[in-house]
């Protein structure tokens, strides 16, 4: 059989105040497009689907429109949708019982029988082909909180909450393989960091709990034919293992990833095994545009951007985006207007200006640009803290307290 597997769209994503919603459905439609030119009998879709945990109603009206579309104009596609870090694990998996009459699974937690215990059965998911026999097994994990896994005794070396994870995708392997005929797939889902993985920081919440950096790859078992994975925007593999795989985000979500190869992955299957693992482009429906490509003065700025050629457009929506980047050596009170006034009359959108500072105005400490003091995140300003008042690193234990109340007080997994 042949799946697509995507992740990361963020529908609802604002660059700077600009809403993409545009961008978003030109993604949408060419992915039912896609779906149905390369006839795929599956669609993967691993997790942060909207940008945030309370999506705006177009945003949900996006999703509900593209995933009945989709079956309608590919009747035998069947879906398996697991929730983000971003995601609001109860919002999604709200209007399951009507998106399962359009053969979509949708997985937003972790759920668990009445003792208490979870019941991994219910993240086992069918794949079925185009004749309605079952090809694949998912193992539909979503993103996990340290609530969701299964508690396992630390012995004062390994991490509880990543013995947790590995343990779940354990069991829920175990149930899998009771459930497996000859010649079926085992695919795994997760929305995860990964050790090694490449992160966009402009984008990408940190997702990872108590001070340990990522997962690591052998959390996927031997017989495990793909592991879809969601939460990196670069497509890239795991562990230089094909079969383990980032697709990455449709969009760029920043200006970060203006280089970034954007894509869907067609996953073909022969059997229990994966035969062929195709590239399929997403074509970018709008240009983000760096100018200066580094931090420049001022009037060398200034003349790069009067020099700038676009073609004519009245279509706001069409309008490429623009990062204006400047170098100071002094504050520059009117500096919005004077880039506004060379940019007057050209089809661009200013979505922001990065300045720095040439030089630090402090003794001896290098200057903190203004992207970079975007980028800090709550743990790193609690780190900071720590070492200013005590001289040394911020200890374990403490470090995981604080990223248990950062995650109750964002509630989203941030």
């Amino acid at each position: 059989m042949r799946f697509i597997h995507t992740s990361d769209w963020h529908l609802g994503q604002t660059l700077h105040h600009f809403e993409r919603g545009a961008e978003h459905q030109h993604f949408l439609d060419w992915l039912i497009d896609t779906l149905e030119t390369e006839q795929a009998e599956g669609l993967l879709i691993c997790g942060d689907v909207f940008d945030n945990a309370n999506p705006s109603a177009a945003s949900q009206k996006q999703l509900y429109r593209f995933l009945q579309q989709a079956k309608q104009r590919i009747p035998h596609l069947n879906i398996v949708l697991i929730a983000g870090n971003h995601d609001s694990p109860g919002r999604l998996e709200a209007p399951a019982p009507l998106l399962a009459s359009l053969d979509a699974s949708v997985i937003g937690f972790v759920p668990r029988h009445a003792d208490g215990s979870i019941d991994v059965a219910r993240l086992v998911v069918p794949l079925k082909n185009r004749a309605g026999d079952i090809a694949a097994w998912c193992l539909a994990i979503p993103f996990l909180r340290p609530g969701d896994v299964p508690r396992v005794e630390g012995d004062g070396e390994s991490d509880p909450y990543m013995a947790g994870i590995a343990l779940l995708y354990r069991q829920v392997l175990d149930h899998a393989l009771t459930l497996r005929q000859p010649g079926q797939a085992i695919i795994a889902l997760g929305h995860c960091h990964m050790i090694g993985g490449d992160v966009s920081e402009d984008s990408e919440r940190r997702i990872v709990i108590g001070g340990t950096e990522a997962l690591s790859a052998g959390i996927f078992d031997a017989a495990i034919a793909y592991a879809a994975l969601g939460h990196l925007h670069l497509a890239q593999r795991v562990a230089k293992q094909d079969h383990l795989r980032y697709c990455g985000s449709p969009l760029p979500m920043s200006f970060a990833e203006i280089g970034y190869p954007h894509q869907v992955l067609r996953v073909d299957l022969d059997g229990e095994r994966v035969a062929a693992i195709t590239t399929l482009p997403i074509p970018r429906a709008v240009e983000l545009l760096r100018i200066p490509k580094q931090p420049a003065p001022l009037a060398e700025v200034l003349i790069a951007l009067a020099a700038l050629d676009l073609p004519a457009t009245d279509d706001l929506q069409q309008m490429p985006y623009l990062e204006v980047r400047v170098r100071l050596d002094a504050p520059e009170p009117g500096l919005r207007a004077t880039i506004e006034a060379v940019l007057d009359g050209k089809p661009v959108r200013l979505a922001r200006i990065d300045t720095s500072m040439a030089a630090s105005t402090t003794a001896g400490a290098p200057a903190m640009s203004v992207d970079e003091l975007d980028r800090l995140q709550p743990e790193d300003i609690f780190n900071r803290l720590y070492r200013s008042k005590y001289d040394t690193d911020t200890p374990a234990p403490l470090q995981a307290a604080f990223a248990e109340l950062l995650l109750a007080a964002t509630g989203d997994g941030a």
